[in-house]
């Protein structure tokens, strides 16, 4: 673990962090784009927003079109792999650039090369924090309750599970319930959504009955993806239970949305 703005060791230059803002949080959701950037910056980070960043790649990956995922594939690895880590609010884009560009280039051993050595840095922005700079938030304050969904790609492919609540158990106030079938789906998937709505909808339904039962005020993670599937059905529903990434609420932005005052 590195020294960081949170331990008392010796100063050492602040790593220079690209941070990847995934299609979804730019247009739909870029209060979380800037959570995450105030979140990096407080545990000691030198942090830049490339702007010639697009797409991962994974919904084309995903569909079979491989060589749209090529393109885009490598116009993130020539983008970010000067910086000394790459970090994305999201572990299905994180894992996709960790885990599947290598797969990707499997019959191009430069690219494969470079794919590797970008994925060797890459981190989805919770097991970052926790797990890189060993961070932990200061002077937040949430008087709700919480419960948490586990994404399948951050769970499964970066083993993203303590970290996001260990940074939750920081914030004075905030009380986590835990919630059946926690890990399991949400039935978002990307485009099996799109593909298998009925399946999805089965799947989505299940999960906002779980979601209720917890009695939550809140429902977090850390893929924008699912949240907006969940969020969807809990509303439709007619849930009152409010929808946030988890770095929102660390970093202090989501806090007026449910009567509290930003730190």
């Amino acid at each position: 673990m590195e020294e960081n703005a949170n331990s008392g060791g010796a100063r050492q230059a602040p790593p220079k962090v690209g941070l990847f803002a995934t299609c979804l949080v730019d247009m739909l959701r870029p209060n979380i784009g800037f959570s995450a950037l105030e979140l990096l910056r407080a545990a000691g980070c030198d942090v830049e927003v490339p702007k010639a960043q697009t797409c991962c790649g994974q919904p084309a990956y995903n569909s079979g079109d491989d060589a749209s995922a090529k393109r885009l594939a490598r116009q993130v690895i020539e983008i970010f792999e000067d910086f000394d880590y790459l970090v994305a609010p999201s572990g299905s884009c994180a894992a996709m650039i960790r885990v599947h560009y290598p797969e990707l280039f499997h019959a191009d051993p430069a690219m494969r090369e470079r794919a590797e050595r970008l994925g060797a840095k890459t981190f989805e922005l919770l097991s970052f924090l926790a797990d890189v700079r060993g961070f932990r938030p200061r002077g937040v304050s949430c008087k709700a309750s919480a419960t948490y969904h586990d994404t399948c790609s951050g769970l499964r492919e970066l083993g993203v599970k303590a970290q996001p609540r260990a940074l939750l158990a920081a914030i004075e106030g905030l009380e986590m319930r835990p919630m059946e079938g926690e890990e399991t789906c949400c039935g978002f998937g990307g485009t099996f959504c799109v593909k298998y709505s009925e399946i999805s909808d089965a799947i989505v339904t299940e999960k906002a009955e779980n979601i209720v039962a917890t009695g939550a005020d809140l429902l977090l993670g850390g893929d924008l993806g699912c949240l907006l599937n969940m969020a969807g059905k809990l509303r439709r529903a007619g849930a009152s239970t409010r929808v946030f990434h988890a770095a929102e609420l660390l970093a202090g932005r989501a806090l007026h949305a449910i009567g509290e005052e930003k730190p």
